[in-house]
């Protein structure tokens, strides 16, 4: 097995030093050394099968989490490490006050990649290395974060890290959770030298925050369609779920005529066919899916009583959002009545969107057209991130790199080295320009 691991990391390092360009080191960022510190990273947690295994509270994140914190030491940062196990960089400004910040997490989904979270870590850290590098002093204080548990594969959760430095986190509820083998939260915790009250006590002054600011790999294809390497994010979509249930009634499948049947399943499926047609009818970031489907007695020879399937509603403002799911769900009605089922329809989560304020998209593709001489190209984040946290408190910014076939969460996700060097060089203008303003 170790000889199949050591296998896969050199195939991952080969493969990130063939898309190496020389002409990518400047201005203090250099390309060998977030290829090597990509490296490193992916070795903590590499399968058999070349991806990753990290996840929040095991000592493959906390061990993850010390190298970062030696490479933050090398390059002169002070760090702090609060109750929940978030690791700090500090860099001192030339003037004091409130700091920018930047960072992701290290943890991964059970069988993930090796990109999302490790590649918002090290660009926010190469930028801080690029400076030292340079003998750069920034403008005001600088800081380097990595998160916890923000994937959530130990307790189907996430986010744990950045809501406990916004105060968010409502730890009475989190300690009640057990894990996939059945552990206690307060066990797991116990592993990695982490307790509740630590988690407790991580709540930060954000009024210290001058904004927060994210790269993340986009998981997704649009930049890879327009040949771009990165792009600026312009809102984070939360989540709406819906469970709809479709009640008719079951029979026989040989003995009911056609004419004389109430099939859940056949409103249901007229129903999911059409969801799709919805969000294009209310905004051009929102989404909606059918994604979970149940069918009682769920039998060959029974036409189908009840259907319960889900849908999930994602959009970048909150009104874009609140019409869609109003629309599915009067629609969701419309088509009950006409099979001449009942539908009932419940809201399981219900989470806020988060928009990028208008002058921190400016200043980030302000940015991209400096650094690369190409127009800002402006997408929406269907998927939750720590910047969807601290962008509810905190002027928040985001940049996505492009994902090799949009794939994410799989061993298979990629993003070329080329690709993130170039983030890293807009990160680090970006960074300057919220500085200076």
């Amino acid at each position: 097995m170790e000889d199949q691991i050591k296998q896969q990391v050199d195939l991952f390092r080969n493969r990130l030093i063939e898309g190496l360009d020389e002409s990518l080191n400047h201005s203090g960022v250099n390309s060998r050394r977030v290829a090597e510190r990509l490296t490193a990273l992916a070795e903590i947690g590499m399968t058999e099968e070349g991806g990753c295994r990290r996840i929040s509270f095991s000592q493959e994140e906390k061990q993850a989490k010390n190298l970062v914190k030696q490479w933050m030491e090398e390059d002169g940062l002070n760090v702090h490490i609060d109750g929940s196990g978030n690791v700090f960089g500090r860099v001192e400004g030339e003037i004091d006050g409130p700091a920018v910040v930047s960072g992701s997490h290290l943890d991964s989904v059970m069988h993930g990649g090796h990109f999302d979270g490790p590649l918002g870590v090290l660009s926010a850290l190469e930028v801080a290395s690029a400076w030292k590098g340079a003998g750069v002093k920034p403008t005001v204080p600088y800081e380097v974060v990595v998160f916890t548990d923000e994937e959530g594969a130990r307790f189907n959760g996430g986010l744990l890290g950045s809501q406990s430095v916004v105060g968010e986190l409502d730890m009475e509820e989190e300690v009640k959770r057990v894990d996939f083998n059945g552990r206690p939260f307060t066990d797991v915790l116990a592993d990695v030298g982490l307790t509740p009250d630590g988690f407790r006590k991580s709540k930060r002054d954000l009024n210290d925050v001058k904004a927060f600011i994210e790269v993340h790999i986009e998981q997704g294809k649009q930049l890879e369609k327009r040949n771009l390497p990165v792009g600026v994010v312009t809102g984070i979509a939360g989540p709406t779920w819906l469970s709809v249930t479709f009640s008719g009634v079951a029979g026989h499948a040989g003995n009911t005529p056609m004419n004389d049947r109430t099939d859940a399943l056949v409103a249901a499926s007229e129903f999911m066919l059409n969801v799709k047609d919805f969000p294009g009818q209310v905004s051009d970031s929102g989404v909606a899916t059918v994604g979970k489907l149940s069918v009682d007695p769920n039998g060959v020879n029974v036409i189908p009583g009840e259907v319960t399937l889900s849908v999930d509603i994602r959009d970048i403002k909150l009104e874009w959002k609140e019409e869609l799911s109003k629309r599915i769900k009067e629609y969701a009605q419309q088509v009950s009545d006409a099979h001449g089922t009942t539908v009932s329809i419940q809201e399981s989560m219900n989470v806020a969107p988060v928009e990028v304020p208008a002058d921190m998209q400016s200043q980030a593709g302000e940015a991209m057209r400096e650094v690369l001489g190409e127009a800002p190209f402006y997408l929406p984040s269907g998927a939750g991130h720590d910047a969807m946290i601290l962008g509810r408190y905190v002027p928040m910014g985001m940049l996505f790199t492009q994902s090799l076939d949009g794939v994410s969460h799989n061993p298979a996700e990629w993003s070329s080295l080329s690709d993130c060097v170039q983030t890293i060089h807009v990160l680090k203008r970006f960074v300057e320009k919220v500085m200076e303003d």
